[in-house]
């Protein structure tokens, strides 16, 4: 994948780091194990081989033969003469053949199989994006929950920090002792919410091998991009990515060449209509020994009764008991059908795209809106943190401020991943 989420593939080497993954490692890996993949991708060797056949089917059937046989009693000799006679007779030859005109059936046979390979290809493309895009989801959530960490464990950090101030302005009798309780009942319950954070990210990271079909591993871990590379890429226009999925989404090609290939099969379905024309020709020779006389050399016969043989052959329809009829019929049928499959197929689509579109323009708001609000919040802790220690608020009005800035710290992380994601999908309708 060309553009997936550019900004998270690093392209630094990661020698000796096996268990530490880009998001592409994950992606190629993923492509690596999937069983779905690898069905695909048997199918479209059928198809290839389908369509290596309909070439070879244009070259002539060449095929030979030899034939031995013992006759005991009265049988009819070399001279024509029935006696009783022991013989033993040889034959052989080689006889070839070949399709000179049938309605132009072979090249449409050609034609249909090339467009099945098509169709193959396209929905083989297909289970890879929808694979891509599954690893990216779960590529993002891993490094959502990774910050959601860091965040708790600073919070934590600085709830340590307090203690140890709150600590010693207990000891010099300038707070009550109360107020220690509190906010170590505060650091426990910080303690609580990093551990929670934690197996956040191990299920995370669990999901995220269980999608790539590996075992894991307590190293297994995924390369944090810089937060350059997480500003993400701009919302892109919606009839921009519409007109962009008719031509690159491979649900689409796929549809549009099963369409192509019934339209093809019709044409080979009428051309059992015309007349064919092969031709046809042979070469043998045989040897006859009758046992217990005096016999011509095998050589010399062989020579003497070499034969060949040239023929063309026309042969002309009239009446098939309404076979050619009825499948031209049903081809006409299976022709409506696939058409139909295409107009649902881009139906499908469009509704698809308007959804992820004003889902990702939603997200974009969200994403203003909670990077406002972590602004806010942030001010406000650290206005409640300098009243606190200038002992004019309380330590309930502290670990609130602290906590709706944790609150929206996290809201503000989901609402960035949402975002990256959202756009991914179209990007995914694009085809990038």
């Amino acid at each position: 994948m060309k553009k997936i989420l550019c900004f998270l593939i690093l392209f630094m080497p990661v020698a000796g780091w096996a268990k530490v993954y880009t998001l592409s490692q994950c992606i190629d890996t993923a492509y690596a194990n999937s069983i779905d993949l690898r069905m695909e991708q048997l199918n479209n060797q059928q198809k290839q081989l389908l369509y290596r056949q309909a070439w070879y089917n244009l070259t002539p059937n060449i095929s030979g033969f030899l034939n031995e046989s013992l006759s005991f009693g009265r049988s009819t000799g070399v001279d024509n003469i029935i006696r009783a006679q022991n013989i033993a007779n040889t034959n052989m030859g080689v006889n070839a053949s070949i399709v000179l005109f049938d309605g132009l059936a072979m090249k449409f046979n050609i034609e249909e199989a090339k467009a099945s390979v098509l169709a193959s290809e396209a929905n083989m493309e297909a289970v890879r994006r929808n694979l891509a895009l599954n690893i990216t989801s779960m590529y993002l959530d891993v490094l959502l929950k990774k910050e959601l960490v860091v965040v708790a464990q600073a919070q934590l950090n600085e709830t340590e920090q307090q203690i140890e101030r709150i600590r010693a302005k207990v000891q010099a009798h300038r707070l009550p002792e109360g107020e220690l309780y509190e906010i170590q009942s505060q650091y426990s319950k910080e303690q609580y919410q990093l551990l929670q954070k934690k197996n956040d990210l191990r299920i995370a990271l669990l999901n995220l091998t269980q999608a790539m079909d590996i075992p894991y591993e307590e190293d297994f871990d995924i390369i944090v991009p810089s937060e350059e590379e997480l500003e993400g890429p701009l919302l892109p226009e919606r009839d921009q990515v519409w007109q962009t999925a008719l031509t690159h989404r491979p649900e689409i090609r796929e549809a549009e060449y099963s369409l192509q290939a019934e339209q093809t099969a019709l044409k080979g379905q009428k051309a059992a209509y015309s007349p064919q024309l092969s031709a046809q020709a042979g070469v043998s020779t045989g040897y006859f020994h009758q046992i217990g006389a005096d016999n011509t050399a095998f050589g010399r016969q062989l020579a003497d009764n070499l034969m060949t043989s040239v023929s063309v052959s026309l042969s002309i329809p009239i009446y098939n008991r309404m076979q050619t009829p009825t499948q031209v019929k049903r081809q006409l049928v299976a022709i409506e059908n696939a058409r139909l499959k295409l107009e649902q197929q881009k139906k499908s689509i469009r509704k698809e795209i308007d959804q992820a579109y004003y889902n990702a323009l939603a997200a974009q708001s969200e994403k203003m809106a909670a990077q406002q609000a972590e602004r806010s919040t942030a001010e406000a802790a650290r206005y409640a943190s300098e009243k606190y220690d200038a002992g004019r608020g309380t330590m309930y009005e502290y670990s609130q401020a602290k906590q709706n800035h944790l609150q929206a710290v996290s809201e503000q992380l989901q609402a960035r991943y949402n975002y990256l994601f959202k756009v991914r999908i179209l990007e995914y309708y694009m085809g990038l």
